[in-house]
C-alpha cells in the first residue's frame, strides 16, 4: 500500500539569492501518506566548501513518526514552464523525525539562473510516495483457468466436435483445440473437409495417448505416473508422437525430458528410434551416450527396440558400433 502527496514549491530566487551559505528557505507543510513534510532550500548551498556555487535542497519529515519509507522526486521547471528532466532527482529513503534528506549539490546556481529563472519565482514540483510495509498483503488465488477448462471437457457443455480413435470416442470443443494447436486450427477452421464434420476419425494414434493429450490441451497439466499406466516409457513415446503430430511443442518437450529419465537397457533402443523419428536432439544424445557403453550395448542388441532401430536407422547402429569400438 502507498500514499502520495505533491507540492508546487515556488522559490523567490531573486530575493533570496544573496542569503549566506547555510541559510535556508522553508516551504509550507504538505501531506503525503498520512505524514506532514516540508521542503528546505539553500539558495547558496549548505556547505562552505562548495563556495556558494550550488543550490541545496532537502525534504524533512515533520510528523512525529519514525522509520517512514518514502520515495522522493523533485523536478525544476524551466522558465517556459516545461519540465526540465535534466535536473530531476529521485531517491528512496527511510525518514526519521526532523532528519532531512536530499542533495547538497542539487544544481548549480549558474544553470538555475540561465535556464530556470524568469521574472518570477523558480518552480519546484515535489512528490512524496510513502510505502506502508505493515499492511497485510491481499491473498491472491492461484491461476485456475486449467481447472475450469478441465471441468468444461468433463461436463461436455458446448461440445461441437468428436474424435473417433480406434473405436473410442472423444468429444471436444473446436475453439479450445484451435487455440492450442495450429494443426487443429487448420483442420477444424480451414478449408479441409474436417472443418464441416461433427465427427472425425483419427488414424495411427493410440487412444490412451490421445486421451492424455486432449486433457493436457485443456488444463496444461502433465499426467501423473499412475495416469501414464504400467508401460510408462511406451506411453511417453506414444504421447510424444501425438504431440509432434499436432505441433504441441511444450508437451513434446516434457515427454522428451521424461523419457530421458526412462532410458534403460530394455528401453534405450525404442527411445532412440523415437528421438530420431521426431527430432529430439537432447533425448537422442542421452540414448547414444547410454548405448555406447560396451556392456549395455551387448545386452541391448537383443531387445525388440534394437531390432526396430536396426531396421529403421541402420546408420545409427553403425555409429553406435564405432563408438563402442573406440571406447
Amino acid at each position: 500500500m502507498v500514499g502520495a502527496g505533491f507540492l508546487e514549491y515556488k522559490l523567490e530566487y531573486l530575493e533570496k539569492k544573496d542569503l549566506a551559505i547555510g541559510q535556508s528557505v522553508v516551504s509550507e507543510n504538505f501531506s503525503a501518506g498520512g505524514h506532514l513534510w516540508r521542503i528546505k532550500c539553500y539558495p547558496r548551498g549548505d556547505k562552505k566548501e562548495h563556495k556558494g556555487e550550488h543550490v541545496s535542497i532537502y525534504i524533512t519529515l515533520v510528523s512525529k513518526s519514525e522509520n517512514v519509507k518514502a520515495f522522493f522526486d523533485i523536478v525544476v521547471l524551466k522558465s517556459d514552464s516545461l519540465p526540465n528532466l535534466t535536473i530531476e532527482r529521485k531517491s528512496e529513503h527511510v525518514f526519521q523525525l526532523e532528519s532531512p534528506f536530499g542533495w547538497t549539490q542539487f544544481m548549480t546556481r549558474s544553470y538555475l539562473e540561465t535556464t530556470c529563472l524568469s521574472n518570477g519565482p523558480v518552480t519546484f514540483i515535489c512528490s512524496v510516495i510513502v510505502a506502508f510495509d505493515n499492511q497485510k498483503p491481499i491473498p491472491m488465488p492461484p491461476p485456475d483457468i486449467g481447472i475450469h477448462l478441465g471441468r468444461l471437457l468433463d461436463s461436455t457443455v458446448g461440445i461441437d466436435v468428436s474424435f473417433v480413435v480406434d473405436g473410442n470416442q472423444f468429444p471436444a470443443h473446436r475453439a479450445v483445440l484451435a487455440a492450442r494447436s495450429p494443426v487443429f486450427e487448420a483442420e477444424l477452421f480451414g478449408s479441409m473437409a474436417d472443418a464441416t464434420m461433427s465427427s472425425i476419425t483419427v488414424q495411427d494414434i493410440e487412444p490412451a495417448a490421445f486421451k492424455v493429450m486432449l486433457r493436457f490441451m485443456y488444463n496444461d497439466s502433465f499426467p501423473t505416473d499412475e495416469e501414464l499406466g504400467d508401460s510408462r516409457a511406451d506411453m511417453l513415446q506414444h504421447l510424444l508422437a501425438a504431440a509432434d503430430r499436432f505441433a504441441l511443442d511444450r508437451l513434446k518437450l516434457i515427454c522428451s525430458m521424461k523419457l530421458i529419465e526412462s532410458v534403460s537397457v530394455d528401453t534405450v533402443g525404442s527411445i532412440l528410434v523415437c528421438s530420431e523419428t521426431y527430432n529430439c536432439s537432447e533425448l537422442k544424445t542421452k540414448c547414444l551416450d547410454f548405448f555406447a557403453v560396451e556392456k549395455i550395448f551387448k545386452e541391448a542388441v537383443f531387445t525388440d527396440g534394437f531390432a526396430t532401430l536396426l531396421n529403421k536407422f541402420p546408420s545409427l547402429v553403425a555409429e553406435l558400433r564405432r563408438r563402442v569400438v573406440q571406447k
